[in-house]
């Protein structure tokens, strides 16, 4: 008999920095689910942002893998580096699945998607293959897709600390430390990231 797959969410964003609060969500989305793994999906430097306060993207992997290096139940995927931009959920689901048959993807998201969500790229295909997790956002409703059989909603705690929060502190010279995993915070002072 097959063995079932490995349900594993992927939680994509910039991590810029990663923080405590991100930790929390991927723990919550772990052990309070069906899911058996969180993969941190590091997004790469969208061309049509402005690239001033953003991270290169070998940092911003190194401060995931930093926060995460203890937990064999997390991982950091840099696969949106290698890819084509600007990089398209779609293209990164298809990729992963593709690559790793013996698991079962899961999208792992805040509330503020469900505005725009029906802007990405191919978002029916997302809906009809794949589930999405969706966790509370300070701010944010549920939007259009309350009763979608693929939309599964969480009460994961809420989180009001945001990166960018955390970057203008820096800038202003605040200590932040406890925002962020401790090696994170001290990889951050070496190296003057988010320094005016």
């Amino acid at each position: 008999m097959k063995n079932p797959a490995i349900k594993t969410g992927l939680f994509f964003g910039s991590f810029n920095p990663i923080h405590t609060g991100h930790l929390i969500i991927a723990s919550y989305m772990r052990e309070f689910t069906d899911l058996e793994q969180v993969w941190f999906v590091i997004s790469p430097q969208n061309p049509l942002k402005t690239k001033e306060s953003l991270l290169a993207d070998h940092h911003r992997l190194m401060l995931v893998k930093t926060a995460i290096e203890d937990d064999s139940e997390f991982k950091a995927i840099d696969v949106e580096f290698r890819m084509p931009r600007p990089s398209y959920t779609i293209n990164t689901l298809a990729y992963l699945s593709e690559s790793y048959p013996e698991r079962k993807f899961v999208l792992i998201a805040g509330t503020d998607i469900l505005r725009s969500f029906h802007k990405w790229k191919n978002y029916q295909v997302i809906l009809s293959e794949y589930q999405i997790y969706i966790y509370n956002r300070p701010g944010y409703q549920k939007g259009d897709f309350t009763n979608h059989p693929s939309i599964k909603y969480f009460d994961a705690p809420m989180m009001q600390i945001s990166s960018s929060f955390i970057r203008t502190a820096i800038g202003e010279g605040k200590d932040v430390r406890y925002m962020l995993p401790p090696k994170v915070w001290e990889y951050i002072r070496e190296m003057h990231f988010y320094e005016k």
